[in-house]
């Protein structure tokens, strides 16, 4: 058996409310679906150290993350009756209020929604290595802690 290539999740800078809303829009054929869930992760204007955070940047290993979320879905699928699954997640720079995340789950029923996207969130991040740099309105910056 052939080894598939996971799927590419990133995109580069925000993901754009165009781009969310047509990943919707193109669910409204698929009427064996009752029930659809999103999680947006945006950029926050957090204040650290008396500095208010302007923009993440965020960077991956790829080919890793990539393998990662792959497994995250195959485990979704498994555990969740779940009909698709979307996920998207930002490289490069998002400023704040902008989002980095994309999750998009749909089923028959409502109450999977509710526990797949749940599930699928606390997976990513646990597990997936992708990384933050918190970039200051100052133009300082760290690597963000995830909590």
């Amino acid at each position: 058996m052939e080894n598939k290539k996971p799927k590419n999740v990133f995109k580069e800078g925000p993901i754009s409310s165009d781009f969310i809303g047509n990943s919707i829009y193109k669910h409204q054929t698929k009427t064996s679906i009752g029930a659809h869930n999103i999680f947006l992760g945006q950029v926050r204007a957090d204040e650290i150290d008396g500095k208010k955070v302007a923009a993440i940047t965020y960077t991956a290993y790829q080919e890793m993350a990539n393998k990662k979320f792959e497994d995250i879905r195959e485990n979704a699928f498994k555990k969740f009756e779940l009909t698709c699954m979307h996920i998207y997640h930002s490289l490069g720079t998002v400023k704040t209020g902008e989002i980095c995340l994309f999750v998009f789950v749909s089923s028959p029923r409502r109450k999977v929604v509710f526990e797949a996207l749940e599930y699928i969130v606390e997976a990513i991040k646990a597990d997936v290595p992708v990384f933050g740099k918190e970039v200051f309105e100052d133009e300082t910056h760290q690597w963000k802690v995830n909590s």
